[in-house]
């Protein structure tokens, strides 16, 4: 079978399209209703959070390996991630407690998620693509899978 020389990049630029969506209604649905909102908030943050454990564990120190370096564009990302996480963290204390407030965090959060993806979609991602085996590829999808969901934290309730 002929390898797909972007299925990693389809894969989480997808899942960054789709973190998107729910972070766009969260921000629309907030504005009339917060506890309808909740779900969407929710489901974004465990996606994100999600996302960052799938990279940090199995994309990255596959990049690393293929590069010889663990510094460098994962280094960067990494950093990036934990500021991510911070705010996020900040989000949901809000949220938690039905504070539609988040305006501020909001605009923070994407000011590092947008150039953050941009340079995962436009530079990692197809870095990958272009140094794994359609076997590699499938090696590391089942490693994502293997990531208990215990790793990523409760958030809040929708209540």
């Amino acid at each position: 079978m002929k390898a797909n020389k972007t299925v990693i990049t389809n894969y989480f630029q997808a899942d960054h399209d789709r973190l998107d969506l729910l972070l766009d209604q969260y921000r629309e649905k907030k504005k009339k209703d917060m506890p309808a909102a909740k779900p969407f908030f929710r489901e974004f943050l465990r996606g994100l959070l999600r996302h960052i454990i799938w990279e940090e564990n199995v994309l990255f120190p596959c990049f690393e390996k293929m590069t010889g370096t663990a510094i460098g564009p994962t280094e960067v990302m990494r950093r990036e991630h934990q500021m991510i996480a911070n705010i996020l963290d900040r989000m949901h204390k809000k949220v938690k407690i039905s504070n539609a407030g988040t305006e501020g965090e909001e605009e923070e959060l994407l000011a590092v998620l947008k150039p953050h993806n941009e340079k995962e979609e436009n530079i990692l991602y197809p870095a990958i693509d272009q140094c794994i085996s359609p076997e590699q590829a499938a090696q590391l999808f089942l490693q994502m899978e293997e990531i208990p969901e215990s790793r990523i934290e409760a958030c809040c309730q929708t209540g």
